[in-house]
């Protein structure tokens, strides 16, 4: 695929901004798409301004691009009104301009699972976000079959790093940074493989400056598993002894949904923390290779930036 201009629609969230530093850095030709113009940008960046919930100014938005980053995330209480319509509006723009969608996705539409979750495990959400998330893959893959546009899309599991809203991350890992006592919802000794966003970003990257990676969802590789009490001593000021948390379970993390949003809103995904929750992505692996950062150094940077004030 010839490259020139990568557009990163939703470019101010926690993945847009790593994949605009990333491709600024790798001299690519950037064009960070969000609502407002952001300033102070990197070099070789262009901001513009434009809504995804608006076809028309998405297509000008996106016009000379060869790749179209789909890393917009609604807010929970708009994501049954507002996904589909902004997925369907960016793989029409994309089409237009003859350039590739390249979707940051997640594993939610796995439901229930029994081992690790890879490419061939069968979609069986249990949750209505689960659902939801099946359909806008199913979305993009009828899209690029039928010709419309070219898609590929990169699937990650739950996600750490600045700027992240999940679980694991404010509650979790920022709280043990700044000397709080972390809270953790779910089973805290069993397998998981979290995400650091700086990989998840270089992933989708190399799923879009690859020829073949089209047509097919790709799991983006972690490190080895560990757990939930493994990795919250990578995050505390000093790991020369054991970090006190608070365990909550699914029963209580649903009833905290009344007083803390993103327990409200991540409820029915708890179950995901109460099973082994690990990915398998050797597809991606012995086609790309891998080079996942080690938790060690990603919760330590994440960590950092708690510390720093979350300034960056």
């Amino acid at each position: 695929m010839s490259h020139n201009i990568h557009a990163v629609v939703g470019a101010t969230g926690a993945t847009g901004r790593v994949i605009v530093r990333e491709l600024s850095a790798r001299g690519t030709a950037v064009r960070a798409v969000s609502r407002r113009v952001q300033a102070d940008l990197p070099a070789g960046v262009t901001s513009v301004g434009a809504d995804a919930l608006d076809p028309a100014s998405l297509r000008k938005a996106v016009e000379g691009a060869s790749v179209v980053y789909h890393c917009v995330m609604p807010t929970f209480e708009n994501w049954q009104s507002q996904f589909p319509r902004i997925t369907r509006a960016i793989i029409e723009a994309a089409g237009d301009v003859g350039a590739r969608v390249v979707f940051a996705d997640d594993t939610w539409m796995y439901g229930k699972v029994n081992g690790p979750m890879s490419e061939r495990t069968a979609e069986s959400p249990v949750s209505h976000k689960g659902v939801l998330r099946a359909w806008l893959g199913e979305m993009l893959l009828t899209a690029h079959y039928r010709g419309v546009a070219d898609v590929t899309i990169g699937r990650a599991p739950e996600l750490f790093g600045p700027h992240v809203g999940s679980l694991l991350n404010a509650s979790f890992i920022g709280a043990a940074a700044r000397g709080k006592r972390p809270i953790y919802i779910g089973n805290p000794d069993l397998p998981i493989t979290p995400m650091f966003i700086d990989d998840f970003a270089r992933g989708l990257i190399t799923l879009a400056e690859a020829d073949d990676s089209a047509g097919r969802v790709w799991m983006i590789p972690t490190p080895p598993p560990t757990t939930a009490r493994d990795l919250i001593q990578l995050a505390a000021p000093s790991n020369d002894r054991p970090v006190r948390f608070s365990r909550i379970s699914s029963r209580t993390g649903k009833a905290l949904g009344m007083v803390w949003p993103l327990a409200r809103e991540g409820a029915e995904m708890i179950y995901q923390f109460e099973q082994p929750f690990v990915i398998d992505a050797s597809d991606f692996t012995a086609r790309f290779g891998a080079n996942a950062t080690p938790y060690a150094e990603s919760v330590g940077a994440t960590a950092d930036w708690y510390r720093r004030g979350r300034m960056a």
